[in-house]
């Protein structure tokens, strides 16, 4: 008997098959993140900034499988689930109640949701960051933070409980990782050449194809969000291509007219921050709320990250400003611009619906506030037990070389390395064997 005839006959084949394609779709995403950071760093850190992202899809994976999972999605009480899902336990190829896909394909998509968020946190401490600390920190902070904001609005959580909306992961993953990337950066410090020299991107066009493929990802992200081919999907799939193409007409307005040039590096960014807006929003504003959406979003981001290097914060690649306030935007946007006709669930306040706007309101405090005090501790206690970034004369050679033992653009045979008495500067010399 072949396997389709075992599944129950409520899981339905066309939204199967739809998931499964989402669910790869998403996956892809994470190394689409790393082509994009490893771009946006500086040569020396290019193998490392893109490893934190693989080291995701290692650690993060298998986290998620042996208790993830079942702290986000079972049974339990308005802050935490259950142990009930440990180790896959009941996750089985019959249909996941509320959808019509096996349970074990649900958890599948689910968790690569888990990945990328714990990947995007990277982006506040590259260039630093030890990447044995960081791959234990993916693991603590994928148990101890997103899995319990997921919980919160999709596992069944007090925010759920309570109406607050939120389709693709305005509040686990966009907000959760930007202000748990501030945190990050709080803690684990600025680079030692923050401010007194020009850290530039190395490689604009790794930026521009990392970002391509993260928007081609997110399709699957926020159009397989409702777990169906019904009219939500397709309602979020339609606004993942409309509102960030105009946040991208919007930074190109916004470069011309402040420096009278449209950047790569900016086109890159918007539509990261067009897609992050739409995210929360995705299945629940019309097509035209959601071209708003898209110009809206640019606003606070760009600002943001104008004004961030005139500080001391060092949150090296702007993942507050591009998620955290992407995502705080869209989760606003909701409970001013959700309209029932469109998703069959509930309206804003711009349709006579103000109390949408409360818990909405309130899901864009209490989900950043956990996300930075909890990822706080845990960076905090990890601290105490290792040293969580290497030595200012490793920092100097690059990551690279000092982590991995690799480069990502080799300067020919024979590479040695050398690591200078403290407070003398750092260099790689080659030397042919």
């Amino acid at each position: 008997m072949s396997l389709a005839a075992q599944l129950p006959a409520r899981v339905s084949a066309g939204d199967t098959a739809w998931m499964l394609v989402a669910t790869a779709l998403v996956l892809m995403m994470t190394p689409a993140l790393g082509l994009f950071y490893s771009g946006l760093v500086r040569a020396k850190n290019t193998l490392n900034t893109f490893m934190m992202s693989v080291g995701a899809l290692g650690v993060v994976t298998v986290a998620w499988a042996v208790l993830g999972y079942s702290l986000a999605f079972s049974h339990g009480d308005g802050f935490i689930g259950g142990l009930h899902y440990t180790l896959l336990h009941g996750v089985t190829l019959s249909a996941r109640a509320g959808t019509r896909i096996p349970h074990l394909l649900f958890m599948a998509f689910e968790a690569t949701f888990c990945i990328i968020t714990a990947a995007l946190v990277s982006g506040a401490v590259v260039e630093r960051m030890r990447y044995g600390a960081f791959l234990i920190f993916m693991v603590l902070w994928s148990l101890l933070v997103y899995a319990v904001l997921a919980h919160w609005v999709w596992g069944g959580g007090w925010l759920q409980h309570h109406g607050a909306l939120d389709y693709a992961g305005g509040v686990p993953v966009e907000m959760d990782s930007g202000f748990s990337a501030f945190a990050a950066a709080v803690v684990v410090g600025a680079r030692r050449d923050y401010g007194r020299q020009a850290l530039l991107p190395h490689n604009a066009v790794y930026a521009l194809l990392g970002a391509g493929l993260l928007w081609f990802g997110w399709f699957g992200f926020n159009g397989g969000s409702g777990y169906s081919t019904g009219h939500g999907d397709v309602l979020a799939f339609v606004n993942t291509l409309l509102c960030p193409a105009c946040t991208l007409v919007v930074w190109f307005l916004l470069d011309l007219l402040l420096d009278g040039k449209i950047t790569a590096i900016g086109a890159a960014t918007a539509i990261i921050v067009g897609c992050v807006g739409i995210t929360p929003a995705a299945g629940f504003v019309s097509p035209t709320w959601a071209m708003a959406l898209g110009a809206i979003a640019a606003l606070p981001s760009y600002a943001m990250i104008l004004w961030r290097p005139r500080t001391r914060l060092d949150e090296t690649l702007d993942v507050l400003a591009a998620h955290g306030l992407a995502g705080l935007t869209g989760i606003l946007f909701i409970g001013l611009f959700a309209q029932r006709a469109w998703n069959r669930v509930s309206s804003g306040l711009a349709f006579g619906h103000p109390r949408q706007l409360l818990w909405q309101a309130i899901a864009a405090l209490a989900g950043p506030a956990y996300a930075f005090v909890g990822t706080y501790v845990i960076l905090r206690v990890l601290g105490a037990l290792m040293p969580l970034r290497v030595a200012e004369a490793e920092e100097a050679v690059g990551m690279d070389v000092v982590q991995h033992g690799e480069e990502a653009y080799t300067s020919g045979e024979g590479a040695i390395l050398v690591i200078p008495e403290a407070g003398a500067e750092a260099e790689l010399a080659v030397r042919q064997p």
